[in-house]
C-alpha cells in the first residue's frame, strides 16, 4: 500500500478520465513555432499603428488648421516621452502578453481586482474589435469611392456586405495561424511605409523649391496668434481630437509572446523577449514619430484648405492627394490599392491582441468556455462579433471613430496609472514623471469623453456584455473540478497510509477554527451509528483563499497532529472542489475509495449558492456530491459523500 500510496505525490489530475477541466492547456499554450523576430513581430502591430498616416494629416488639419504641424509634435513628444517609457516599463512587467492590465491586477486583489480587470478589459475589447470593424469599414470606403470599382457593375456596391467580407477574409488569415498572419503584414509594412517615405520626399523637394510656402505659413500663423505661447496653447486644446495617433502600444505589449527571445531565456522573466519587444516599441514610436511630423508638415504647406474639408478631394486621404498631384494616376492608384489593403489588415494586430489577452485572463477566472482557451474557435467567434457591430454601425467609419479613440486612451490611461503606482512603491524619482504622463493622459480622456460621449456608450455596452457573460459563465463553470494537481506531504502521505491500511478510508470535513476535534467526532459517531477512533479517520480543514480565483494549479496538502488526532489542511479558491479533487487523488492513486464525513449544514440555499460563487464555501457536503457525481458517473468508482 505504501508504494501504491506515494505514486499520486504531485500526480496530474487531468488525463485520461473524464475531468472536464481542460484550461492547463490554455496556460501552457506553446507559442515558440509561432513566434518571429521582433521586427516582423513589430510589422503585424504596425499595420494599425502605421495605417493611421492615410487619414491622421487629414484629421490635425481639420482640428488644428495651419497649427497642424505643432498639434502633431505634441502627439509626438507624447509619443516618445510618455507612452514609450510607461510600455517600456510594462514590457518588463508582464512579459507573457497580459499588458498593463496585469500590472493592475496586482494592485486590487480579490474581486476588486477581478472586476477592474473585467472594465478594462471591456475597454480592451473596445478598442480592438473597433480597430478591427473601423479599419475594414474605412478600407472598403475607399474601395467603393475608387472611379474604376464604381464602373463595375458586377461588384456590389453595399458597405456593409464589403466590409463583412473583408472581415471573413482577414478571419481566415489566422485560421492559417499567426506565422501567416505575420508575413502578410511584414509585405504590407515595407510597401507602405516605402511609398509614404517616397511620396513626402517628393513633397519635402517641392517645398524647398518654394521657399515661398514656407514663409506664406509663417504669416499665416503671424497673422492669426500673437506669439508662439498662444500657439502652443492652441495646439495643445486639440490635442485629444489627435489622440488616434497613439494607437499601437497595447497591442505592442499583448503579442510578446510572439516575439523570438533568447535561447537560453527564463520561462517566467525571458529577458530577451523584454528587449526585444522593447526594440519594437521604440522603432515602432521612432518610425511613426518621423512620418507624423513629415505628413504633417508636407500636407499642410502644399495642400489647398478647402481640400481637406468633407467633399474635398484630400479629405480622409491627404499623402494620396499628394500621391496622385505629383506622381499621376498610375502612381496613385497603386498608393490606394496598398493603403487600402493595409487597411483591411490593420484589423490584424488588433485581432492578435484578442487572441493573446481573452485566454489570458476570462478562462483563469472561470469567465469564458473552455473553448475560448483555443484560436480558432476565438478567432470565428471574433468574427461573428465584428461583423455583427458592423451590421449595428452600417459600416460607417465617423460613428466608430469616438470609441476607437475611447478604448485607446482608457487603456493608456490605465498603463502609465500601474506604472505610476509601481514606481511610487519603489520611491523612483522616475514617479513624478509618471505621475505627469499620467495626468495629461487623463485629461485627455476625459476631455475626449466630454466631446465625443457616444464613445463611452459604446465602451459601457462591451464593459457590460463582458460582465453579464463572466458572471453567467462563472456560474455554469463552478462545479467543474478547478484543480490541476494534488500534492501531498510526507505527513499527509503516512496518515493515508496508516488509515488505509486499518479499513475503509475515513475523512471527516471540518470546518477551520470550528467545533474541536473531540466533539466533531462525538457528533459524528452519534449522527452516522458508527465507531470510530482518532486512529482511523482524517480530519480535513480547508480554507477558502481568494475565493475570486477560479482555478489552483496546485493543491498543496499538509499533515498536522492535534494531540491523538491526525489533520490535513490545505488552501483553496473553492472548498468544495478542493474537497473533491482530493478525494478522487486518494481513489485513483491508492484504488482506495475513501469516505467524507460532513455534518448538517442549515440556513437559506440561495445565500449558501451566492456564498459559493463569490465567497468559495456553502453548501458544501451536496456540492462536494454534485462536482464528484459529474466526474465520475460510475457510483460504485465515486468517492463516498456521508451527510447527517
Amino acid at each position: 500500500m505504501q508504494n501504491n500510496i506515494q505514486v499520486m505525490a504531485n500526480r496530474q489530475l487531468i488525463k485520461d478520465g473524464p475531468l472536464p477541466h481542460k484550461s492547463q492547456d490554455a496556460k501552457k499554450r506553446d507559442h515558440s513555432k509561432e513566434q518571429a523576430s521582433w521586427w516582423r513581430v513589430m510589422c503585424l502591430t504596425g499595420v494599425d499603428y502605421f495605417s493611421t498616416l492615410g487619414y491622421q494629416p487629414g484629421i490635425a488639419f481639420l482640428a488644428a488648421s495651419i497649427l497642424s504641424p505643432l498639434a502633431t509634435l505634441i502627439v509626438v513628444l507624447l509619443t516618445l516621452f510618455g507612452a514609450l517609457p510607461v510600455y517600456w516599463v510594462v514590457a518588463r512587467e508582464s512579459p507573457h502578453g497580459q499588458g498593463s492590465i496585469a500590472m493592475l491586477e496586482k494592485l486590487f486583489p480579490g474581486w476588486i481586482g477581478k472586476t477592474v480587470v473585467l472594465v478594462l478589459l471591456g475597454f480592451a475589447a473596445t478598442d480592438f474589435v473597433i480597430t478591427i470593424t473601423l479599419s475594414a469599414a474605412d478600407a472598403t470606403a475607399h474601395i467603393l469611392e475608387n472611379p474604376f470599382v464604381q464602373n463595375l457593375s458586377f461588384i456590389p456596391h453595399n458597405p456593409i456586405y464589403c466590409t463583412s467580407l473583408l472581415l471573413l477574409l482577414l478571419a481566415g488569415v489566422f485560421l492559417m495561424g499567426f506565422r501567416e498572419a505575420i508575413g502578410i503584414s511584414t509585405v504590407l509594412v515595407i510597401a507602405y511605409i516605402g511609398l509614404n517615405v517616397y511620396i513626402l520626399a517628393v513633397g519635402g523637394e517641392k517645398i524647398f523649391a518654394q521657399p515661398e510656402l514656407i514663409k506664406q505659413w509663417h504669416l499665416q500663423l503671424d497673422a492669426k496668434y500673437i506669439n508662439p505661447l498662444t500657439m502652443i496653447a492652441a495646439a495643445a486644446l486639440v490635442f485629444p481630437k489627435l489622440a488616434l495617433g497613439l494607437s499601437g502600444f497595447e497591442t505592442g505589449v499583448s503579442v510578446m509572446p510572439l516575439v523570438k527571445g533568447k535561447a537560453n531565456d527564463d520561462s517566467l522573466h525571458p529577458k530577451g523577449r523584454i528587449a526585444n519587444t522593447r526594440k519594437l516599441l521604440v522603432s515602432a514610436a521612432l518610425i511613426m514619430s518621423v512620418m507624423l511630423i513629415a505628413s504633417s508638415l508636407v500636407t499642410t504647406l502644399l495642400i489647398p484648405a478647402e481640400e481637406f474639408a468633407t467633399g474635398g478631394e484630400a479629405n480622409g486621404r491627404a499623402i494620396s492627394y499628394l500621391a496622385h498631384l505629383y506622381m499621376g494616376p498610375t502612381f496613385g492608384t497603386i498608393y490606394d490599392v496598398v493603403t487600402i489593403a493595409i487597411l483591411w489588415f490593420a484589423g490584424a494586430s488588433a485581432l492578435a491582441g484578442l487572441l493573446t489577452l481573452v485566454p489570458r485572463y476570462l478562462p483563469r477566472y472561470g469567465m469564458a468556455p473552455e473553448w475560448t482557451a483555443a484560436t480558432r474557435p476565438l478567432v470565428m467567434f471574433f468574427a461573428a462579433v465584428t461583423i455583427g457591430v458592423t451590421i449595428i454601425f452600417k459600416a460607417n467609419v465617423d460613428a466608430q471613430a469616438a470609441a476607437y479613440a475611447t478604448g485607446v486612451l482608457v487603456l493608456m490611461t490605465s498603463a502609465a496609472t500601474a506604472v505610476t503606482v509601481s514606481m511610487w512603491h519603489r520611491a523612483s524619482i522616475l514617479r513624478y514623471g509618471f505621475m505627469t504622463i499620467t495626468a495629461i493622459l487623463l485629461y485627455t480622456t476625459g476631455a475626449n469623453m466630454v466631446e465625443r460621449p457616444d464613445g463611452i456608450q459604446i465602451a459601457g455596452f462591451f464593459i457590460l456584455t463582458i460582465l453579464l457573460i463572466s458572471l453567467f459563465s462563472r456560474v455554469a463553470r463552478s462545479l467543474e473540478l478547478r484543480i490541476n494537481k494534488v500534492s501531498f506531504d510526507t505527513t499527509a502521505l503516512s496518515f493515508i497510509n496508516d488509515s488505509a491500511d486499518k479499513g475503509p478510508l475515513r475523512i471527516i470535513a471540518h470546518r477551520p477554527g470550528g467545533a474541536a476535534y473531540p466533539v466533531k467526532m462525538e457528533e459524528l459517531r452519534e449522527t452516522h451509528g458508527l465507531k470510530m477512533s482518532s486512529e482511523n479517520v482524517i480530519f480535513l480543514e480547508v480554507t477558502a483563499l481568494d475565493p475570486s480565483e477560479f482555478e489552483d494549479e496546485v493543491l498543496d496538502v499538509s499533515g498536522f497532529t492535534n494531540g491523538a488526532y491526525k489533520i490535513m489542511r490545505c488552501q483553496s479558491p473553492a472548498v468544495p472542489n478542493a474537497i473533491a479533487a482530493l478525494l478522487l487523488s486518494i481513489r485513483d492513486s491508492s484504488g482506495v475509495n475513501p469516505h467524507v464525513y460532513f455534518g448538517w449544514t442549515e440556513g437559506s440555499p440561495a445565500m449558501y449558492a451566492f456564498k459559493y460563487i463569490f465567497f468559495g464555501e456553502g453548501e458544501t457536503a451536496p456540492l462536494t456530491r454534485e462536482i464528484l457525481r459529474s466526474i465520475e458517473k460510475n457510483v460504485k468508482k465515486r468517492p463516498v459523500v456521508h451527510v447527517g
